[in-house]
């Protein structure tokens, strides 16, 4: 059976060329940690671990690579953040498209005192900025917002998010899982004072790589989450302050590091834009032919202006776990239904709890597995 991947909003396939044989090579040639030996493949490793904190520190425009965190997901790094940064009375404002990366931590935050207020986006998950300037109470410190939502494809105007957030002397964080790899994402145009990233969606690294970019400001306030052995100040039995060795306690997924950088190098060889200019001409047939199918409702924007390349779609006369199901089973397609582990924007969307089936393109897919899907989805709502 013929097989097409289009679920690349939960983890992109396939990965760049070049990371599954950076890793392996790491891991049979090289095998050493990082900053606790004193010998050539230690010091290798070490110089592939800060190249890939000067590539992504590139990519998001910063400054500072030692600013740039490694973790295992974008969730630990959104954990590491709220978690190291928000305190007793502390409020906090979001959208009403977050993850659950970002409500589960906040709400296990309100048992210390910390409360968050939503602001509504309209029904195609668009925010105006306006309406953040509502939620603001005496006691607000941040505003923590996705970029981009995982149900469908909504890219929120984050630069207005950030200016604001500047007038009002707020803490601006940003969720780009959606967004890290598929669009540009400057740090100081948006106004940011941390970005969370995960390398394995739009970076095209492997899974089990995330980090986050920190300015140097809030670098110095926030608390750690974890402490522990980090090959410096070894004399010491308490957390360096200087950074990554202060956020980075353990060793880290290096394999994962020489994966997502092979990754990062296939981005700059190919072009941000090149790459996204590719996918979302696959995007915008898809979303032309959903339009012609009777019974399929398109959940979203329906162009490709201000998103990103996840649609998603409702059968409201049919169970939506039965279309995905079908789709895979008849004919090797591969998409996620449900919640998309964000219920809030399924609220916001007019799909909760039936969910949707959500279609996410990669610019390796091709214009004939468009044409197949849209085939395929006509035969199953049928």
């Amino acid at each position: 059976m013929k097989r097409v991947y289009l679920d690349n909003g939960a983890t992109s396939y396939p990965k760049a060329p070049g990371v599954a044989e950076s890793m392996v090579d790491y891991i049979i040639n090289n095998g050493a940690n990082i900053g606790r030996g004193t010998y050539e493949s230690s010091f290798h490793a070490e110089n592939v671990v800060f190249e890939t904190r000067e590539k992504l520190a590139k990519l998001f425009h910063f400054p500072e690579p030692a600013n740039v965190i490694f973790t295992k997901n974008i969730t630990e790094s959104l954990n590491v953040l709220l978690k190291g940064l928000l305190k007793e009375n502390d409020h906090v404002i979001v959208s009403s498209m977050e993850h659950n990366a970002v409500m589960r931590p906040l709400n296990s935050l309100g048992k210390r005192g910390v409360t968050f207020s939503k602001v509504q986006c309209n029904n195609v998950g668009e925010l105006d900025p306006e309406d953040i300037l509502k939620q603001i109470n005496t006691q607000t410190r941040a505003v923590v917002m996705t970029h981009a939502s995982n149900v469908c494809g909504t890219i929120i105007d984050l630069e207005n998010v950030g200016k604001l957030c500047k007038e009002q002397g707020l803490l601006f964080i940003v969720d780009a899982a959606q967004t890290a790899g598929f669009i540009d994402v400057d740090f100081f145009r948006i106004k940011a004072d941390a970005i969370a990233f995960t390398g394995h969606k739009s970076l095209l690294g492997p899974q089990g790589m995330g980090g986050f970019v920190i300015s140097e400001e809030l670098s110095n306030e926030i608390d750690t989450l974890v402490e522990g052995g980090t090959g410096s100040l070894s004399d010491k039995e308490i957390q360096p302050e200087y950074m990554p060795d202060k956020l980075e306690a353990g060793t880290q997924n290096i394999p994962g590091i020489f994966g997502l950088h092979a990754a990062l190098e296939y981005l700059e060889k190919n072009g941000v834009d090149n790459l996204r200019k590719r996918e979302m001409m696959q995007v915008e047939a898809f979303i032309d032919g959903l339009m012609k199918i009777s019974g399929v409702k398109l959940i979203g924007k329906s162009g490709i202006e201000g998103r990103t390349g996840v649609v998603s779609i409702d059968v409201p006369e049919r169970d939506n776990a039965d279309i995905s199901f079908r789709l895979y089973d008849q004919f090797g397609i591969a998409t996620r239904c449900g919640m998309h582990c964000a219920p809030s924007a399924h609220k916001t969307l007019g799909t909760f709890p039936q969910g949707t089936v959500r279609f996410s393109f990669s610019h390796f897919n091709t214009m004939e597995e468009v044409e197949y899907t849209l085939g395929a989805i006509r035969k199953v709502v049928r």
